[in-house]
């Protein structure tokens, strides 16, 4: 009994220190931790980083800090965390390729958040969908198409592929073609094109529209119309002034040509 009760003694002589420093060194390093990790969320606050960005680097330092803490304290400890470090290094490269696809996206995500190809509420065209961004999170893009349909799209998906962002310049170019018979008076027509792009408000004076004739098709004279308006404006225009066009080529007697087919009986 008093064998036992010096072995008892013994260790607790020995790993007692240690085993309460270790605690003393996993209770206080994740303390410090948490306080780290807060501090470089409120820096990046300050730098007015994406809230997305800002929460995913916060929680790769605090998941850091804590793998450093508690090697700390099993090293404390006197186990030999060379070994551990390896195993923990292959069960990584493990979990890294089974989640290849998962990590692509969330790679790509932050690249879209660092580089800002384009933001909330933007019009864009990517990964062959256009429609109004809804969100962007470390896995996928959120669009919301014009017929009211939400697309979930892989950022992996838009990273590689290119972008069109509508919505990046604060103005853009409207083009028309519209024809007009061989026989119709193409002075007219033009003057009548000029007119209503200028009558437009909308329209933006500089740079300055352009009304010209562009191609003798094989039925068709055509006119290539090129008008300057804000983003904002654009299908407005561009909806109005189709419609304008055909009113006001009816009432001056200007036709547009459609195809047709002649069949003659012998």
């Amino acid at each position: 009994m008093d064998f036992n009760l010096d072995s008892i003694l013994s260790i607790l002589s020995v790993y007692g220190l240690k085993l309460i420093g270790s605690i003393l060194i996993f209770y206080i390093g994740k303390k410090v931790a948490k306080i780290l990790t807060k501090f470089s969320r409120k820096a990046m606050d300050k730098a007015k980083l994406d809230v997305t960005i800002s929460q995913f680097i916060g929680n790769v330092v605090y998941g850091a800090l804590l793998v450093f803490i508690i090697l700390a304290a099993l090293s404390n400890l006197g186990v030999n965390t060379t070994s551990f470090i390896a195993v923990l290094g292959a069960a990584g490269l493990a979990v890294g390729l089974a989640f290849q696809g998962t990590l692509s996206n969330i790679g790509a995500g932050v690249l879209l958040v660092f580089f800002r190809p384009f933001n909330v509420g933007d019009f864009i065209d990517a990964a062959g969908v256009m429609g109004v961004v809804e969100e962007i999170n470390l896995f996928s893009t959120l669009m919301k198409t014009g017929d009211n349909k939400q697309i979930i799209i892989p950022n992996s998906s838009i990273i590689g592929k290119n972008i069109i962002n509508y919505s990046k310049k604060e103005t853009r170019r409207v083009d028309f073609v519209f024809g007009i018979g061989y026989d119709d008076d193409l002075k007219l027509a033009k003057t009548t094109l000029q007119e209503i792009i200028d009558a437009d408000e909308r329209v933006l004076k500089d740079p300055a529209s352009l009304v010209v004739v562009s191609e003798l098709a094989d039925s068709s004279v055509n006119f290539t119309v090129r008008a300057w308006v804000k983003s904002a404006d654009y299908w407005g225009v561009y909806f109005d002034t189709i419609e304008k066009v055909k009113l006001t080529f009816d009432e001056k007697n200007i036709s547009i040509p459609y195809p047709q087919m002649d069949i003659h009986q012998n």
